[in-house]
């Protein structure tokens, strides 16, 4: 009887010892090795998973930088100094870092705007953008002031000052997280070099712009012509700022009758 329950148990246990040892030695032979270097990334990543990189979270970009798909210095939080040490573990030298801010086209603020009713809804751009009005402001191109990009902004870079939305381009990483939840499409990422910005998104005529906010831009090109450099141009009734020509002369700042280009601090 005990020979009849011996044989079995001893047949199970060898033929496990024998799988065993073939799935060890396929495991071995077959092991997918980590790249290392993806360890070391994540480890000096800020770790905010704020999505500014393009990919879902810091671990997913860890290892496309790893492999080569991504850039090294595509995690906009990181810094100069971070993005270094990542090229320096994937083996190529870093160039000097771009740095980008974000800022809002708007200057409407509450001595310079003129307001059809008291809003009294939900505190959300979204929801008073809806109105057939676009928000309380006379302006349908101006910042609604209610907060949706503060809300988004995962490094408090944002305020809303005066009833307009104000970035602190010192804080800001250049994430993005900003920019889709903006209903009035008011927030550009511009290149932190060049400080001069245009804080007017109206396309609307001269004569319309000065009836509804006295610091817009009225398209008189005055800025345009000063421009020393040809930095800047008037196109739908907006000046631009070409911010790779622009040598921070602040001639168009000086001469703007609205002050509607102004420095950022």
């Amino acid at each position: 009887m005990l020979e009849g329950i011996l044989y079995p148990v001893l047949t199970v246990g060898a033929l496990a010892l024998v799988f065993g040892i073939i799935l060890g030695f396929s495991a071995k032979k077959f092991a997918v090795e980590s790249d290392p270097n993806v360890k070391r990334i994540i480890n000096v990543l800020p770790g905010a998973n704020c999505g500014g990189c393009g990919y879902p979270g810091c671990a997913v970009f860890a290892e496309r930088v790893a492999s080569g798909e991504a850039s090294y210095n595509g995690c906009p939080p990181a810094g100069a100094a971070v993005s270094a040490e990542i090229a320096k573990y994937i083996g190529i030298d870093a160039s000097p870092a771009n740095r980008k801010a974000a800022f809002v086209k708007c200057y409407g603020t509450n001595d310079n705007i003129k307001r059809n009713y008291i809003y009294d809804g939900p505190r959300s751009c979204v929801s008073a953008s809806q109105l057939a009005t676009g928000g309380n402001k006379s302006c349908t191109y101006s910042c609604i002031g209610h907060g949706s990009c503060k809300n988004a902004c995962p490094f408090g870079a944002i305020k809303i000052s005066d009833g307009v939305a104000v970035i602190n381009r010192k804080k800001c990483t250049a994430c993005k997280k900003c920019v889709p939840v903006c209903p009035k499409g008011l927030i550009e990422i511009a290149p932190d070099k060049s400080r001069v910005r245009v804080l007017c998104n109206s396309r609307e005529r001269g004569h319309l712009v000065r009836a509804h906010c006295r610091a817009g831009c009225v398209a008189c090109k005055i800025c345009q012509k000063l421009c020393p450099q040809g930095a800047i141009t008037v196109e739908d009734n907006i000046a631009h700022v070409d911010y790779e020509k622009c040598t921070l002369c602040m001639e168009c700042v000086r001469k703007c009758p609205t002050k509607s280009i102004k420095e950022m601090p």
